[in-house]
């Protein structure tokens, strides 16, 4: 039976952290998300969420998002076939040619969609599962060394197998946080490394040289993201494996990185790829040469990390310890069964979709405006 998008209904909200997060760039209290909701023939709707903000590279607030999503994005998308992404993705793409965190959360609603009007899971919808219990990755920000260290050995007596440490204030400060870590948590742990661009080659190199005795699994986007160069030189010279990630945009930059030989792992988000489907032809295309993904972005709430989750379960490829752990810092969720990934390890369910339902209570509690419908 043929079914159309026939509603669409957006919400700000903003859940505070259970504590301030600061990384090379930021220091951050509470997490504004856009919660989208596209509704279809007989009833049947997906949802989504994305949690757009403002830094050096990245220009769009959540209120700003959810403006587009009213205005330009709901327009083009009532009718159509939400089933169809060979449809849907180029109608978006002409009612927003610039790129836009918006666009994201139509597709990703319409697969939660897709997939709850065949009856399965996401994950069953992209081909299935190749694993159903998921490890993730341990965050810890730019901390002093004693507390990065009680931090991390919370987090491996929680279950925890792999942390990632924030670096970027100077390169003594983040020796004295690494080595402070690696003391507490032992050979336990695998522990990463993010710079977020905040270093150029050079210092990179320095720092990695520095860190070489505490055998790291990876340094994250240790130059900028337009020097491919200075992130091969890092790869070459600093004895640690190289993690794109600020460098990938979309696939044409993927198959640059690939090209320069810029680095060991890549990694994606469904945010910052595009959704489901441009985010699996990376995965495709890294995989094909030989590169393995890491999966996720740490600050999104329960609907946005699920999805993230269930589309790393499809992927041989994907490292284990997932970075999709913005449910960790969250004080609250909006959804009636939160995730609970406080042990590092989430077994995937087999509900329809993404097998989640909106609280309507707590959406109400933490929205910043009143809801939009189209």
């Amino acid at each position: 039976m043929k079914i159309l998008i026939e509603r669409l209904e957006v919400f700000v909200v903003e859940i505070p952290f259970v504590k301030p997060f600061k990384s090379a760039t930021s220091l951050k209290t509470a997490q504004k998300s856009v919660i989208v909701k596209v509704t279809a023939t007989g009833g049947v709707a997906g949802i989504s969420s994305i949690e757009p903000v403002i830094g050096p590279h990245m220009h769009e607030t959540a209120e700003q998002a959810a403006q587009t999503l009213v205005q330009r994005l709901g327009p083009a998308i009532i009718g159509l076939d939400p089933r169809n992404i060979n449809r849907l993705l180029p109608a978006l793409e002409a009612a927003l040619p610039e790129p836009s965190d918006s666009m994201f959360a139509i597709e990703m609603a319409c697969v939660d969609l897709t997939a709850r009007s065949f009856g399965v899971p996401i994950y069953t919808y992209l081909g299935g599962e190749v694993t159903q219990q998921l490890e993730f990755n341990a965050w810890i920000g730019m901390l002093p060394p004693e507390q990065a260290a009680a931090e991390a050995l919370h987090w491996l007596q929680k279950g925890f197998r792999s942390a990632k440490i924030k670096v970027g204030a100077g390169v003594d400060a983040d020796y004295e946080r690494v080595a402070a870590i690696r003391t507490a948590v032992g050979s336990a742990m695998a522990l990463r490394i993010d710079a977020n661009e905040s270093y150029d080659a050079e210092t990179s190199i320095r720092l990695a040289r520095m860190l070489a005795p505490f055998k790291l699994q990876h340094f994250e986007q240790p130059a900028p993201r337009n020097d491919l160069a200075g992130l091969g030189r890092v790869r070459r010279e600093g004895g640690i494996p190289v993690m794109a990630d600020e460098a990938l945009t979309d696939h044409a930059s993927l198959v640059a990185v690939i090209k320069a030989g810029a680095a060991d792992v890549i990694k994606v988000g469904l945010k910052k790829q595009g959704g489901f489907h441009r985010t699996r032809q990376m995965l495709a295309t890294a995989e094909a040469a030989g590169i393995p993904c890491v999966v996720g972005h740490g600050f999104g709430i329960d609907i946005s990390t699920l999805a993230e989750t269930m589309l790393a379960a499809t992927c041989r490829n994907v490292v284990s310890g997932l970075e999709c752990v913005g449910p960790l810092k969250m004080s609250d969720s909006i959804v009636d069964a939160p995730l609970d990934i406080s042990a590092g390890t989430l077994q995937l369910g087999p509900g329809v979709g993404l097998g989640l339902t909106l609280d309507e209570a707590k959406l109400e509690r933490y929205r910043l405006e009143i809801g939009r419908t189209l």
